[in-house]
């Protein structure tokens, strides 16, 4: 019998990604029965093609994002992960800190977590904003035009405020973080704001996503990996794709059911 064809072994690539989420070349090949030479040779027409990403000795699977979900829809999808990551994450605050906070579902969780002294959180979560009546905490609520599927204001008016800020910690919550693509979300109005807050923090960028976002692609680039600091997501990341980034320098830290409360 005679070596699998380029389709075939192509899909049996990508079954085992969508299996594992990571894999070596070594292991391909061995799958495969053919050369480490012609899995590379594979991997490259997989990327070229957008359904991997190639890592140093294999590949990550790529997820691209077909449509934003609306803002209760998001809130629904893996709530006790993202109130771990959000407990572990604003334990990272440091009192008297200016810190940046982006819309989205898991960032409100930072906030709902949020205990350090001394705090001003700068943000266009309209949500963070109604939560904070009974909080004792400085919120700057940046304005611009209400999105409800983030609900959180986008625009000029938005990032000219954040423009005239620097902060010393800013929290991002993304749609897609991967290796190549860096950091995406699927509007352009959400990537310029977020945008904003990376270029004007001063201190350390830390993301905030649960493990589906981790290999995930939205249409519109925020920002490339090397300007994150840390990534604080739940224990379903793969432990490939995790040494990975480790490997690009960010600072993975998962969180588990034992951080809530």
């Amino acid at each position: 019998m005679g070596q699998p064809l380029p389709a075939e072994r192509h899909r049996v690539i990508l079954e085992v990604l969508r299996e594992r989420q990571a894999a070596r070349v070594s292991l391909l090949a061995e799958t495969l029965g053919v050369s480490e030479v012609t899995i590379r040779r594979d991997l490259e027409d997989l990327e070229r093609r957008g359904l991997l990403e190639r890592t140093h000795g294999g590949a990550i699977t790529t997820h691209r994002m077909r449509s934003e979900p609306s803002y209760f829809e998001a809130a629904a999808r893996n709530p006790g992960e993202k109130k771990a990551i959000g407990a572990v994450a604003a334990g990272l605050a440091n009192p008297g800190e200016t810190i940046f906070l982006n819309g989205g579902t898991t960032t409100l969780e930072v906030f709902r977590h949020l205990r350090a002294p001394g705090l001003r959180i700068v943000t266009n979560h309209v949500g963070a904003a109604l939560e904070s009546a009974d909080r004792d905490v400085e919120l700057l609520l940046v304005g611009g035009t209400y999105r409800p599927p983030s609900n959180s204001c986008v625009g000029g008016f938005a990032v000219a405020m954040l423009r005239r800020v620097f902060a010393a910690r800013a929290f991002v919550g993304v749609e897609g973080l991967s290796l190549r693509s860096g950091l995406t979300t699927p509007t352009a109005p959400e990537a310029e704001v977020a945008r904003a807050m990376i270029e004007q923090t001063r201190g350390d960028v830390i993301v905030v996503a649960d493990s589906t976002k981790v290999g995930t692609i939205a249409d519109f680039s925020i920002a490339p990996l090397r300007s994150v600091a840390a990534l604080v997501t739940d224990a379903g990341v793969d432990d490939g794709y995790r040494r990975e980034l480790e490997s690009a320098g960010m600072r993975v830290i998962v969180a588990d059911g034992a951080a809530q409360g």
